[in-house]
This record gives C-alpha cells, sequence and structure tokens, in this order.
C-alpha cells in the first residue's frame, strides 16, 4: 500500500526536519519546504495527498496561499499556527482549509489529523468519467499514433512502439490538446489497474514522452506549465 505523501511547509528548522522525522517513523512520506517558493516548485513537480502548511512564511501567508492552493487543487490542506484565536481558525476554514491545528501540539495528533483527512478525501473524491474509445489514428505536429498498436510514427517515416505507461499518457495528452492538465487529474486518468504509473514516477514518463516528441531542432509539443500541470501545446486530429 502506498505510504501517504505529505508536504511539509514551515520555515522553522527546528521543527519542520524533526516533525517531518516523526511523520516518517510513523509510516508515512514526508517532504519539507522552508518557505512558498520552495512548495511551489515542489507542486509543480509532485503529487502530494496532504499539505501541512505554516500560516506565517518568509515570503507568503498561508491564508492566501490555501486560498490559491484550492482554486487549482482539491489536495486537502492542514494549516499550522502560533494563534488560537476564533478569527484565525475561521480565517484559515473560509480559505478552503480542512483543518486548523494551533501550536504547540503532539506530533501524533498531526499524524492522526492527515490520517483523517487522507480516509475522508479518497472517500469522497469524484469517480474519474469512463473515457469514449480512442481514435483508430491521432495526427499532431509531425505525429501519427495509431492506439491499437501503440505506434508512434513520424513524418519521416521512423516509428517506434510505446509502453504501456507512455501510452496511456500520451492518449490523455491527445484526448485533451492544448488544454493544462494538473498532475492529479492527468494521474487519475492514465494510472492502471496494476499502478504501472506510479504517483512521483509522472514526472520522469512526461520528460520521456517528451523527448520521443522532441523535433530534430530539439522543440517538443509537451510542455510543462509552471505551478500548473503539462499541456500538448499543438491542435490534435482524430481519425476514425
Amino acid at each position: 500500500m502506498t505510504a501517504i505523501h505529505v508536504l511539509l511547509v514551515d520555515d522553522h528548522r527546528k521543527l519542520r526536519e524533526p516533525l517531518a522525522l516523526y511523520l516518517r517513523r510513523q509510516g508515512l512520506e514526508a517532504t519539507t519546504a522552508a518557505d512558498a517558493a520552495r512548495m511551489q516548485a515542489l507542486l509543480a513537480e509532485q503529487r502530494f495527498d496532504v499539505i501541512v502548511l505554516d500560516v506565517m512564511l518568509p515570503d507568503g501567508d498561508g491564508f492566501s496561499l490555501c486560498r490559491e492552493l484550492r482554486e487549482r487543487s482539491a489536495t486537502p490542506v492542514i494549516l499550522l499556527t502560533a494563534r488560537g484565536e476564533v478569527d484565525d481558525r475561521v480565517l484559515g476554514l473560509e480559505q478552503g482549509a480542512d483543518d486548523y491545528l494551533t501550536k504547540p501540539f503532539e506530533p501524533r495528533e498531526l499524524v492522526a489529523r492527515i490520517r483523517t483527512l487522507h480516509r475522508r478525501y479518497q472517500a469522497t473524491a469524484p469517480a474519474v468519467p469512463s473515457e469514449p474509445a480512442p481514435a483508430a489514428t491521432y495526427r499532431f505536429a509531425d505525429w501519427h499514433y495509431v492506439p491499437l498498436t501503440q505506434c508512434l510514427c513520424h513524418s519521416d517515416g521512423s516509428a517506434r512502439r510505446l509502453g504501456q505507461a507512455e501510452a496511456r499518457l500520451l492518449l490523455a495528452f491527445l484526448r485533451q490538446p492544448q488544454a493544462v492538465l494538473h498532475r492529479d487529474r492527468l494521474l487519475a486518468q492514465v494510472r492502471a489497474p496494476d499502478r504501472e504509473l506510479e504517483d512521483r514516477s509522472l514526472d520522469r514518463q512526461v520528460s520521456r514522452l517528451r523527448l520521443r516528441l522532441a523535433s530534430a531542432s530539439g522543440e517538443s509539443p509537451l510542455r510543462t506549465v509552471w505551478g500548473r500541470g503539462y499541456l500538448l501545446d499543438c491542435p490534435v486530429e482524430a481519425l476514425d
């Protein structure tokens, strides 16, 4: 069973690192960030199951950051603060936080809240709608792709067969061209029942697919949109 991946954002190293170590000892996966800039960079690269966010950061306040996170993701957020006033708790919840913990707190209480939030999110997450059958052939940029054979053919006559994970990934982009696909949404669409494409391998698979689609000049229609996800930046023609 995959461990819950937590992003812990706090500028106090003496709290952040020991707390991350405690989370790992409790069977969770923990990644840390000391400021908002690092948090945004990590969110662009990886998928997290729960975000634990301090409201006082050197380059941003947690309330505003929480609101921005909620606008583009349903990932559960727990706010940490040294202030326990009712107004602050209410403000945090109004900005989209799922839970609120006042410092100092017991690490085991944080673990319990993380696990509770993750279970609740898993239980209420909308089911991914079934996808229509793929077209017989897709034409885009200088490529033709045949889903039935997983064959990717270039206009210069060269061809290669994609692996299962690459094929699912490319098909997701071909079905939604010129639209930014957030990592959570993309993972839900391309993860197979056998979980061949694991959460943290998505970025590696996208990079490989980007290289496969690169032209002789090195340009690729597959792009990373900073802080948002990935984009197949070209028209796609579906041929039956």
